[in-house]
C-alpha cells in the first residue's frame, strides 16, 4: 500500500498534511495583511488630522505662540 503525498528527501509527507499546513500559512498570511491594513488605515487617519489642523491655522498659532514667548 502506497500513501499518497509529497516525496521529499526520501520521505513521504501525507496529502492531509500538506492541506493542514498550507490552509494554516494562509490562515496566518491572511492575518498579517489585516494587521497591515489596520496599520496603513491608522496612518491615513493620522496624516488626515495633521492637513486638517495644517489647514485651520493651528501649527500656525503654536508656533506664533513659541515666539512670542522667547
Amino acid at each position: 500500500m502506497e500513501i499518497l503525498g509529497l516525496n521529499l528527501f526520501g520521505y513521504v509527507i501525507p496529502l492531509w498534511l500538506v492541506f493542514l499546513i498550507l490552509i494554516i500559512a494562509i490562515l496566518l498570511i491572511w492575518k498579517l495583511i489585516k494587521f497591515a491594513i489596520k496599520i496603513l488605515i491608522i496612518i491615513v487617519i493620522f496624516f488626515i488630522i495633521l492637513f486638517g489642523l495644517d489647514l485651520l491655522g493651528f501649527f500656525d498659532v503654536i508656533q506664533n505662540l513659541i515666539t512670542g514667548i522667547t
